[in-house]
């Protein structure tokens, strides 16, 4: 494909100006790290590396829109006992950069493979992701089920449940309006918004990283997250775990884990209490003790 040399971005100027404030939020990364920019066949893929060479490989993959920054409450406790790769999905906002659009699951699939063959090559990998990450998560899991060691979703789109169209309806009319924004991150995002300034501040560049992704970056169609099928849960052959807020939006938490619960009792899946999508955050300490325990267990 053509690409500009500011590629994804609309303008060089747009390229300087987010990457600056990348860099500026990356400063809070809370624990010693080394970046890498990995080769695959459809771009660059920026990875955030943290704890120690020799611990098991843990890969994390965040939400959309925004990046792997989003961590910053996990990525200390998960780091200490884990190689932990905290990846900018390449489709989204970050330094990722790509040269092939991800049209459908299957390049999300192809990409993300040969992402884990460069870094855990020979190895299977525990994966954990929250929202779209969490959807991509499953998804390599039931495709790729000898790649991944164990599997965490937190909150994950679509997946189990369709998303409610009210859901849908007050995330797009939040980027017409910065009241409307406003009123959906309240509405949202709630729980983590009361714990004070600093979850304040990371709802809000995850806020402004959505607003960004629609003013800055080249238009690309997204790939909205599918519901696994019942036969697709139970073939999961690794361990797996799933939390979902209480107060989760985009669909009924409890119907959700209901269907697990059902259709496939194998799958660990609990409700977390005073937190709906936010949970990584709003709920980070106990969000990563059961991450945490779940890895340990043999």
């Amino acid at each position: 494909m053509e690409r500009s040399p500011y590629h994804p971005f609309r303008s060089a100027e747009a390229r300087e100006a987010y990457l600056a404030d990348y860099d500026r939020r990356a400063r809070r990364w809370p624990v010693p790290s080394e970046i890498r920019m990995v080769e695959t066949s459809y771009g660059e893929t920026f990875v955030r590396v943290s704890g120690p060479a020799d611990a098991p490989p843990l890969v994390l993959l965040h939400g959309t829109p925004t990046n792997s920054l989003m961590w910053q409450p996990n990525v200390a406790a998960l780091s200490a006992k884990h190689r932990v790769y905290a990846v900018d999905t390449l489709w989204d906002i970050g330094r990722s950069v790509y040269t092939r659009p991800l049209k459908g699951p299957a390049d999300y699939l192809n990409w993300l493979d040969g992402l884990f063959t460069v870094l855990a090559p020979g190895s299977a990998i525990s994966l954990m992701g929250i929202s779209h990450g969490g959807w991509l998560t499953g998804l390599y899991a039931v495709s790729f089920p000898t790649r991944v060691a164990k599997a965490v979703l937190l909150a994950p789109s679509g997946t189990v449940r369709r998303l409610r169209m009210t859901w849908l309806i007050c995330a797009i009319a939040s980027g017409l309006h910065r009241s409307l924004g406003e009123r959906f991150k309240n509405w949202m995002f709630k729980d983590s918004l009361r714990l004070g300034s600093d979850a304040q501040q990371l709802i809000d560049e995850i806020m402004h990283d959505g607003a960004q992704w629609m003013r800055i970056l080249v238009r690309k169609k997204m790939v909205p997250p599918t519901v696994l099928t019942d036969m697709e849960l139970q073939g999961l052959p690794m361990p797996v775990l799933v939390l979902i807020g209480e107060n989760e939006k985009i669909y009924s938490p409890r119907k959700a884990l209901r269907r697990l619960h059902r259709v496939a009792p194998h799958i660990k899946a609990e409700l977390v209490p005073q937190a709906g999508h936010d949970l990584s955050l709003a709920q980070a300490e106990l969000v990563n003790r059961r991450v945490l325990d779940f890895l340990d267990q043999p």
